[in-house]
């Protein structure tokens, strides 16, 4: 189902908007109790609904709200969960194939796809799709419309499971603990080109990029693709299952409280008060633009990350702290988890993460500088051009749909000691605190400025740290003893 919406929207010049949204990921435990951030009390009916465009030109007259917010890419959101009635036979079929055996960020590619994140995609890709997606950043649909794919979701296997598929059709997906997990059917086995893929996908070769060291370097030689059928959701049994919403569960959570917009801010940090100033003064835009009820999705990265980035089980306890103290309200706020797996691949990868927010029914996106970039792995300079992502995002195929807001830079005032766009004539009162900054003044026990972050949320970074401290303490002191 999809809403149709009109609207004439305002120049970008009188909504900017700019700060960096980030993601994160690690081990599957929790700190946080099993229960949603969110409420799920319906708001206000709204009286307007709007067509998805570029900024441009005054609010229009109002029409009628169908149901969520855009259409997905290819009219429907892909489900690939077997039915339940069918579970049993699925799974004694599948025990009598061929194996193929998965890593964690493997199964968190098949969560990504079962659930539509990547819809019109029904599988790991083919060669056709991998190489559109490679070398176009996008996907040619059956009817000869193009969705926009810009990074490949493919499956690699090593030499010795090509021989034991041998003329297979279709093959067992077995996750790391050996639980069957899904069937991939009509399989097409083809070369692995890791430098032509890495090169294409970072602008780089340069040694340390996160997700080449993490699962192409060590990946198999071949790839393999197919139709996927899962034979059971996916569940990470960590106490965050409940937050992890597919598009489906979004999509009707957004009807349920009568959106009419949702506006989508990604991070893998956690929720400073920066962070906050931006979400709230989109929400209070947007209503200036003539939407009775816009509706903020939260959407940490839950799939892999580096190894400093802030644990999702911390992350997703601190964004908890920030509702609970009103820095967010929850009546507006919907918190999720995104299963991706991240790959800081810069203005390649942002286009990914807008275009899997279309498909959860998202009709703005949020993005600031340098989204989903990184440090230069070998030089001391941003990998991407800053503004690039977000000047890509505004020209990229088939997310023309998606209404792009750029964000105005958020610092902190020391004169107002708190958060606040940057005012360039006064330039030396501003205090930029990098995500890096940030998990210094934790990790060694200083305190941000006040105002940077609810105390809350920044108590439970510093426990977060302290464990760690501790943890490092424990090991050498096993060391010594040894």
């Amino acid at each position: 189902m999809s809403l149709t919406i009109k609207l004439h929207f305002i120049s970008p010049a009188h909504l900017n908007f700019c700060n960096k949204p980030t993601c994160s990921f690690t081990a599957y435990n929790s700190r946080i109790p099993p229960r949603p951030i969110y409420h799920s009390n319906p708001l206000t009916t709204p009286s307007t609904s709007h067509k998805p465009r570029r900024m441009q030109g005054p609010v229009r007259s109002p029409s009628v709200i169908k149901s969520s917010l855009i259409e997905p890419d290819g009219g429907v959101v892909v489900d690939l969960v077997v039915p339940e009635s069918e579970r049993g036979a699925k799974t004694v079929e599948a025990e009598s194939m061929s194996k193929v055996r998965l890593t964690k960020i493997d199964v968190e590619w098949v969560h990504v796809i079962c659930e539509g994140w990547a819809s019109p995609l029904k599988g790991f890709m083919r060669e056709d799709e991998y190489l559109q997606s490679l070398h176009f950043n996008s996907l040619r649909t059956k009817d000869g419309s193009f969705v926009n794919m810009s990074l490949p979701i493919v499956l690699a296997i090593d030499d010795a499971t090509k021989e034991s598929i041998g003329s297979s059709s279709n093959v067992g997906l077995v996750g790391p603990d050996g639980d069957l997990i899904a069937i991939l059917r009509s399989i097409e086995i083809y070369k692995h080109n890791k430098e032509e893929r890495i090169a294409r996908t970072w602008g780089t070769k340069a040694p340390g990029l996160p997700y080449v060291e993490e699962v192409i370097a060590s990946a198999g030689n071949w790839l393999i693709g197919g139709d996927l059928e899962v034979l059971k959701p996916i569940k990470y049994n960590d106490g965050l299952d409940h937050y992890r919403l597919s598009p489906k569960q979004l999509r009707k959570e957004f009807d349920k409280r009568k959106a009419d917009a949702v506006f989508a801010f990604q991070l893998r940090n956690p929720v400073h008060n920066g962070h906050a100033l931006l979400m709230n003064d989109t929400r209070r835009r947007l209503l200036d633009m003539g939407f009775k009820n816009p509706i903020l999705l939260l959407h940490p990265l839950g799939g892999f990350t580096k190894a400093d980035d802030v644990p999702l089980d911390v992350r997703m306890e601190q964004h908890s702290k920030v509702l609970e103290d009103g820095v967010l309200d929850p009546e507006t706020t919907i918190v999720s988890i995104f299963p991706s797996p991240m790959h800081y691949a810069g203005p390649t990868e942002v286009q990914w993460h807008a275009k899997a927010r279309i498909n959860a029914g998202a009709n703005f996106y949020i993005v600031g500088r340098d989204p989903a970039g990184m440090g230069h792995p070998t030089e001391k300079r941003d990998l991407y051009d800053p503004d690039h992502g977000k000047k890509v995002l505004s020209m990229a195929p088939g997310l023309e749909k998606l209404n792009i807001l750029p964000f105005r830079v958020a610092a902190y005032d020391t004169v107002a000691k708190k958060m606040a766009f940057f005012d360039p004539s006064r330039a030396k009162d501003f205090l930029f605190i990098s995500g890096t900054k940030m998990r210094t003044y934790a990790r060694t026990g200083e305190n941000p400025p006040d105002g940077f972050m609810c105390p809350g949320g920044w108590k439970v970074l510093v426990k977060y740290y302290e464990s760690l401290q501790a943890e490092d303490a424990t090991k050498q002191a096993a060391a010594v003893s040894s």
